[in-house]
């Protein structure tokens, strides 16, 4: 959707719901932070099919272009100079709104036995398990009781990809000035703000629920310990038009 007003104002938005549906795919050649690349069970692959690693259900881009009204058509009172060095400036904005990768629980050991050495078997759910499975905090995204181990010779039951990790959210600004000092020839600059509210966007968690086929869960299970987007950051830049 584009609206232009007036002014120097106009909006820009962009909405996707989309869902992906796979039993396996090729964004990962080995085990990787959100999904296996290998089918858990061979012989039945179809227990592999759920969302696609890249499946992103929600997604939403705004963005707006204000020029700004400073300077516009006003001599300021006999001083070109002043109206050529307060006009012409352009403010933008970006807003990025998507919802969280799927992840799948996983386990770093095998206990189905198959030789399979990749580890690509899940472990089971906890029939016993009530309350929330995703708590939200970096410190225990989802809460490990919700699985269980699967007994020696079996696979897991739990889904792939049956998880959904943390959501992300970005705001961007620019502010840029123009200076034309012929027909053809023009100076830009530009200051840019990259997450410019420093908002914290999530990795998805240690996805590793047990570790070994004794013992508890993983005390690193669920952990997140990496962002998916950088802090805040600010540039400068200045560019010659001809």
């Amino acid at each position: 959707m584009n609206r232009r007003l007036g002014h120097g104002l106009q909006f820009r938005g962009v909405y996707t719901f989309s869902k992906t549906l796979d039993d396996g795919d090729n964004m990962n050649t080995s085990v990787a932070t959100n999904s296996p690349a290998f089918v858990a069970n061979p012989l039945q692959p179809k227990a592999d099919y759920g969302r696609a690693s890249f499946d992103v259900r929600h997604s939403a881009v705004i963005n707006a272009t204000y020029d700004l009204p400073f300077g516009r058509g006003n001599s300021s009172h006999g001083r070109p100079w002043v109206e050529r060095l307060i006009g012409n400036w352009q403010v933008s904005g970006i807003e990025t709104v998507q919802s969280g990768l799927p992840f799948t629980p996983q386990l770093s050991y095998n206990p189905s036995n198959d030789g399979d050495t990749r580890n690509p078997v899940r472990p089971s759910l906890n029939s016993n398990f009530k309350g929330q499975v995703i708590q939200g905090g970096p410190s225990q995204y989802f809460n490990p009781a919700a699985f269980i181990q699967p007994l020696p010779g079996t696979y897991g039951n739990a889904g792939r990809n049956i998880l959904q990790g943390p959501g992300l959210a970005e705001t961007d600004l620019s502010l840029t000035k123009k200076f034309s000092f012929s027909e053809r020839l023009g100076l830009q600059f530009r200051t840019e703000f990259f997450n410019v509210f420093n908002h914290t966007n999530f990795n998805t968690p240690n996805p590793v629920v047990f570790a070994s086929a004794t013992g508890g869960p993983s005390p690193t299970a669920a952990v997140i310990t990496a962002t998916s987007t950088t802090s805040r950051q600010i540039q400068f830049g200045l560019k010659l038009l001809w």
